[in-house]
């Protein structure tokens, strides 16, 4: 069995730190960009309301000749732009914030470093670097990074950076707080090709799973707000005008979670072909096996639910928030106080 490399150990802690770091960044910037756009709602909202206010007077007034010039233009409370306002498209129909993209640099550095010692953490060890609690911490939190990079690609999801790179660091001080593990040789029961494939199909189908809370949990607050819109009360939380609508962010939680969900049964289906072939049965009623399978109901019975049902708007994102506290109940409560079959977390 190779020897374990400590050095390349240290410099995977170290850039696994460096990564922290620049995710925190990130994580200021993005918040930055958020309280910017409040702040610039609330000087939109206070000056369409002064133009309100004033339009009756000002109308009298052009209709005795009392201006001095043609009707727009002294227009006082015209701001010159639109109000950047989130589109049902995804993204930011406004101006593009200078804020926001320096976030997603960072991100994307952070991602890049993070990818670099994660990799520097398997050739230490000379196997996947996910054969722990700590690894499978950091491992994760790395996926959700890289996916929430990849679908900014495809959608302008800007808005959920405060609270993916949240979660992002999150994970990574739980691994390195509560699951600090040395590096070292996997159990003989881990030594088999199914970790490559059962874990790793696990822990993509975790990230988009986070993706998809972040995005449920901002449905919450953007119904709540809508629902004040339309009683003609007050709003409170301005940054959510740049965020899409409750039914935008629904209907897209939902397609990311259709797909997070045939991953999730591929990692069910595997992990009961590698149980059968480390222990002789396919199913023990493992609690590790038993909190998998509750997991894989609960988001079942999400998508059926909403498709055939009619479960839309607050009660398909609390279940979706429900399904996801399972996973996170899943990875850590069940791994650090229940013991069994899957008792080798390194914890």
């Amino acid at each position: 069995m190779p020897s374990i490399d400590y050095r390349l150990a240290e410099y995977s802690d170290l850039f696994m730190l460096l990564a922290a770091f620049t995710y925190t960044v990130a994580f200021l910037a993005f918040t930055w960009d958020l309280a910017k756009s409040s702040k610039t709602m609330r000087s939109i909202d206070q000056l369409a309301g002064a133009e309100q206010v004033a339009a009756p007077a000002k109308k009298a007034m052009a209709s005795v000749g009392a201006t001095s010039g043609p009707a727009d233009s002294n227009r006082q409370w015209d701001t010159g732009r639109p109000a950047p306002t989130a589109d049902d498209a995804m993204g930011y129909s406004g101006e593009r914030r200078n804020a926001a993209r320096v976030a997603v640099a960072l991100t994307v550095l952070g991602a890049l470093i993070h990818i670099a010692a994660v990799v520097m953490r398997g050739m230490a060890a000379h196997r996947v670097p996910w054969g722990n609690m700590y690894e499978f911490c950091t491992t994760g939190a790395m996926v959700v990074a890289v996916v929430f990079l990849l679908v900014l690609l495809r959608r302008d999801l800007r808005f959920l950076g405060t609270f993916v790179v949240g979660l992002v660091l999150i994970m990574m001080m739980a691994a390195t707080i509560g699951f600090p593990t040395p590096v070292g040789h996997l159990i003989p029961a881990l030594q088999s090709y199914w970790l490559v494939i059962h874990v790793s199909v696990a822990v993509i189908a975790s990230a988009l799973f986070t993706l998809t809370f972040a995005m449920s949990v901002l449905q919450l607050l953007q119904a709540d707000r809508e629902a004040k819109v339309r009683a003609g009360g007050r709003e409170r939380l301005a940054f959510l005008k740049i965020v899409p609508s409750a039914r935008s962010l629904e209907t897209f939680s939902y397609r990311i979670n259709a797909v997070a969900f045939v991953l999730w049964t591929f990692t069910l289906m595997a992990g009961s072909v590698w149980a059968e072939q480390a222990w002789g049965r396919y199913w023990g009623w493992d609690t590790k096996e038993v909190w998998t399978f509750v997991i894989w109901v609960v988001y079942a019975g999400y998508l059926h639910a909403r498709a055939t049902r009619g479960w839309t708007g607050t009660r398909a994102a609390w279940l979706s928030i429900v399904g996801y506290l399972c996973v996170v109940f899943n990875f850590t409560i069940v791994n650090v106080y229940f013991s069994g079959m899957h008792s080798y977390s390194g914890v």
